[in-house]
């Protein structure tokens, strides 16, 4: 299975992606869910366009997420109020807000912080089973 590590970062006036492993793999789009789809758009071009086709990208792949903080808050919102975000990283919810609209960059003990409190949620999710 192919591994293959795509960064999706918020621009100026849209998100950009590309993938760290092959080279001309970009996309962009004016939503996360847009710029993911163009990705999976870029994959398949390129696999279509050359011949030799880089194991990252060859066959199944398990792709990973890399956000800047600005788009993975702005990718959530929705999902998550600043509410639910406060109570899971211990930020308070107006700090939340200037993150999510890129008013102000997050130090890296606290992108760390965010980031773990979103892993230990996910990771008791996947233990949940509904009957």
């Amino acid at each position: 299975m192919g591994k293959i590590t795509v960064t999706i970062e918020r621009g100026k006036d849209h998100f950009n992606a590309w993938a760290e492993e092959v080279p001309g793999i970009y996309a962009a789009g004016d939503t996360v869910k847009e710029v993911k789809e163009d990705i999976y758009r870029a994959i398949k071009l390129y696999k279509k366009n050359n011949k030799n086709i880089p194991e990252a990208i060859g066959g199944e792949m398990n792709i990973t997420w890399i956000f800047d903080t600005h788009s993975f808050l702005e990718y959530i919102n929705g999902t998550f109020t600043k509410s639910a975000l406060e109570r899971m990283t211990g930020i308070n919810q107006k700090q939340l807000g200037h993150y999510a609209s890129g008013l102000k960059k997050p130090r890296p003990a606290t992108i760390e912080k965010i980031e773990k409190a979103i892993h230990r949620f996910v990771g008791d999710m996947s233990q949940v089973h509904l009957i």
